[in-house]
């Protein structure tokens, strides 16, 4: 079925967020945090809250990252100057200011994320059954490396663990490679767990993630990110491809891409050249490459974003086939494995829509390039920023692959290295690290 559960009202505003104040009434039918705590419906109705928030509208961290990502790394355009917050990511450098709303909705909405998994987490145990509190680890584990991992992709330093509203305390700040690392590990405790929940666990959350798979394959992507080479390629082989993960829409819980930006005509949009955002010396094949078309739609010589944001109901994948493949490639060829790089780069260019389960296929021939460790990287580069096009990881791969940054002039393929701490925390918190140059 792929569904998701729904509930509409978020367990998690109950838990460490409603702000003191000497005029608050007490709502005698109003669920506690212990009852939510400590109870199993409690803890599924903060798992599909969880959710719910991460991807739902255009405050999401779901939007915000894909947001971001794609602003920074040229992948989108924006369509009208006036709306500021995206305008400065698109700018970037010192235009992108601590104060800007993306910036501070991704950071809270992660910050919000991390808490409530940490919950999940904390708290499985009180279940009497096992297999709805391996359900409940399981998924606390899963969102918790999710937004830790994209805090890595953002910032410089992020918080591991936060801390609750009135608890006096402040959350000390950690390296990107620490949050990483936790992150790593609690996929880890992830791809353990998942074999022991039940059918009625998913039954209750619904069964749009394949916990067990999606594990895998995050922890694949932040070991390669991290330099864990012979792990990233030991993770992604053992995802299958032929299972979805994906965060699924409908009418009331819309694609916050599609219908907060796309559908009005007046946010951002792809580059309108069908550039993708790459230069000329990495060009996309807008001719052959078949994904050109899955990813943009050609209006009379002028391209808008389709693929995964068509419709308010389309669904966002986790992750794709061709992520793992490509997570491969690199890893091989970071480790001078460069038979067995090209060997995984050929999947990908070989790959036709009908060996994909999403039907994204580039349909090409092998590689005939250079067989030397830097042209065959800039080959999975270009792979990378065409097969995941629009998935949030751009900024990431332009760092990782020392892609033109800040300072580079024309030749530029990012606006930003890392972001500034939002202001909300920069105001609440004395913890907070030095801001980026760029």
């Amino acid at each position: 079925m792929n569904k998701m559960k729904k509930i509409y009202v978020f367990l998690a505003a109950l838990i460490g967020l409603t702000t003191a104040c000497e005029t608050d009434f007490v709502n005698p039918n109003a669920a506690t945090e212990d009852d939510i705590l400590n109870s199993s419906e409690g803890l599924i109705g903060l798992a599909v809250g969880l959710q719910q928030r991460y991807i739902s509208g255009g405050a999401s961290p779901l939007y915000a990252n894909i947001t971001a990502s794609g602003l920074t790394t040229k992948e989108l355009t924006v369509l009208n100057a006036g709306n500021a917050n995206i305008a400065q990511l698109e700018n970037g450098g010192d235009n992108v200011a601590s104060a800007n709303g993306v910036i501070i909705n991704l950071w809270t909405g992660l910050s919000l994320t991390i808490s409530d998994a940490q919950d999940l987490i904390d708290n499985a145990d009180n279940i009497g059954d096992p297999g709805i509190a391996a359900g409940v680890k399981t998924y606390g584990s899963f969102f918790k490396a999710l937004a830790l991992g994209t805090v890595a992709q953002y910032w410089e330093q992020g918080v591991i663990n936060t801390v609750k509203f009135g608890s006096g305390q402040n959350a000390t700040f950690s390296p990107r490679e620490q949050l990483l690392s936790e992150a790593i590990s609690l996929l880890s405790d992830a791809v353990s767990l998942a074999p022991s929940i039940s059918d009625d666990f998913y039954n209750a959350v619904g069964d749009n993630l394949d916990l067990l798979n999606a594990s895998r394959a995050l922890s694949a992507r932040y070991k390669l990110s991290n330099g864990d080479f012979s792990g990233a390629i030991a993770d992604a082989k053992a995802v299958d491809l032929t299972v979805k993960s994906e965060f699924v829409f409908d009418n009331v819980v819309q694609n916050p891409v599609y219908r907060t930006s796309l559908e009005n005509n007046n946010t951002y949009e792809a580059q309108t050249d069908g550039s993708m955002g790459l230069p000329d010396t990495i060009a996309v094949d807008t001719v052959n490459d078949k994904r050109h078309a899955f990813y943009l739609k050609n209006n009379e010589g002028t391209f808008n974003a389709t693929g995964f944001f068509k419709s308010d109901d389309d669904p966002i994948p986790v992750y794709l086939p061709g992520e793992m493949l490509l997570i491969q490639a690199e890893a091989y060829a970071r480790r001078d494995d460069l038979t067995n790089a090209v060997a995984e780069l050929n999947k990908v260019l070989t790959k036709t829509a009908d060996d994909d389960i999403y039907g994204l296929g580039a349909n090409l021939p092998v590689y005939a390039g250079e067989m030397n460790q830097t042209a065959v990287l800039q080959e999975i580069y270009r792979n990378r920023a065409i097969e995941l096009y629009m998935g949030g990881l751009r900024l990431e791969d332009s760092r990782r692959f020392n892609r033109p940054g800040p300072g580079s002039g024309n030749d530029a393929e990012r606006t930003r290295n890392f972001y500034p701490y939002a202001q909300t925390e920069i105001d609440n918190n004395p913890n907070i690290p030095d801001n980026p140059s760029n």
